[in-house]
């Protein structure tokens, strides 16, 4: 599949496929993660080279969510068109469905920022989650309502785990969220870093978390919190996400000598921070993935299909709501790509992604 050459004029190109086309040393590279990632995944309705080009991050998703199970053994069955991924992988079948949590109508796109991130003091954290939380909910009430409507009446899908897997790319530095938004929607389960900063003395082992109940959206309706706390959602088996699925990653894979990539991971003693350059590659694709399991599904998903060193997977008591982590201590937690691309006996200013 060709993803590169433009299929429409220049003006209707996305502004990060005309970035990702410019001709950069850096871009080279990077290219060739995403031909290697794009191996084998069919254009079934022959529109997905041109989403690619308009739309970008929802087909962005769609070629690392493939390449991500395919690095973990999946089998892919193409005969149906729907849900986007029907696989198995160590003898689970599921289905799989994309989706991203997108910008609302007339807010600020997720491209639109300054070169480099804004100082920890600057961030407004409970707002950007609540942001976060009101695009994530969207996107998955979207794809439940399309299982009950549409999915689930087809033979293939019928007893069967379905799964969401769902990116943010609703707002600028929508990185910063990790993974809180995502938990406190299914688990109502929040961190409120903006609490723990304005008072850390009071917080002596760190942020702690918290039940929210709900989110107001911006004309006062509110959305309430925790959708895998209730049956609810029974037919939606888990949800797969990643805040670090994005071109940083394509950055941080490359093997571009002239990269600079900083990962933040979680330990047992907190954050580590680690910086690798000269084209060294310290994460995997599977990174900074995570999978959250429905307590109430009625067609539970098999942790053996996304059990793998450093992929996160949680689970909540259905009594007690404790929340259950497994690989958490070793996961990825935030990246940053600073890459500077030589031209012509200058240096072109250093790029920044997430």
């Amino acid at each position: 599949m060709d993803l590169f050459t433009p299929q429409i004029e220049e003006g209707k190109l996305h502004q990060h496929f005309r970035r990702i086309c410019e001709n950069l040393p850096s871009n080279e590279y990077c290219r060739k993660v995403i031909e290697q990632w794009v191996e084998g995944f069919p254009d079934r309705d022959g529109k997905f080279v041109k989403e690619f080009q308009t739309t970008f991050n929802s087909s962005f998703w769609e070629i690392y969510l493939h390449a991500a199970l395919r690095d973990l053994g999946a089998e892919f069955d193409w005969d149906f068109y729907a849900p986007d991924f029907v696989v198995s992988i160590k003898g689970s079948k599921f289905l799989l469905e994309a989706t991203t949590a997108n910008a609302a109508k007339d807010s600020v796109p997720e491209w639109s920022k300054s070169l480099t991130p804004p100082e920890l003091g600057e961030i407004k954290f409970n707002e950007l989650n609540r942001v976060a939380i009101i695009r994530l909910a969207n996107a998955f009430m979207n794809k439940s309502s399309h299982y009950l409507e549409k999915y689930s009446k087809l033979d293939h899908v019928k007893d069967k785990p379905f799964v969401v897997a769902i990116a943010p790319f609703e707002q600028p530095w929508f990185n910063l969220q990790v993974f809180r938004a995502i938990e406190a929607l299914l688990f109502d389960f929040y961190v409120d870093e903006d609490e723990y900063m304005a008072n850390p003395d009071r917080f002596p082992d760190g942020p702690e978390g918290k039940s929210l109940g709900s989110v107001a959206k911006d004309n006062g309706s509110e959305i309430e919190l925790g959708f895998f706390d209730c049956d609810r959602f029974s037919h939606v088996s888990a949800v797969v996400f990643s805040s670090t699925a994005t071109w940083g990653k394509v950055e941080a894979l490359s093997g571009n000598p002239l990269s600079v990539i900083a990962t933040h991971w979680e330990t047992p003693e907190g954050i580590k921070r680690e910086v690798s350059s000269g084209g060294k590659v310290v994460e995997t694709i599977t990174d900074g993935l995570r999978v959250y399991h429905n307590p109430f599904a009625k067609h539970p998903l098999s942790p053996e299909a996304f059990r793998k060193e450093r992929l996160v997977q949680v689970w909540a008591d259905p009594d007690s709501r404790e929340m259950i982590f497994e690989e958490a201590e070793k996961a990825l937690h935030l990246r940053q790509a600073m890459i500077i691309n030589q031209t012509k006996g200058f240096e072109k200013p250093s790029e920044l992604s997430e």
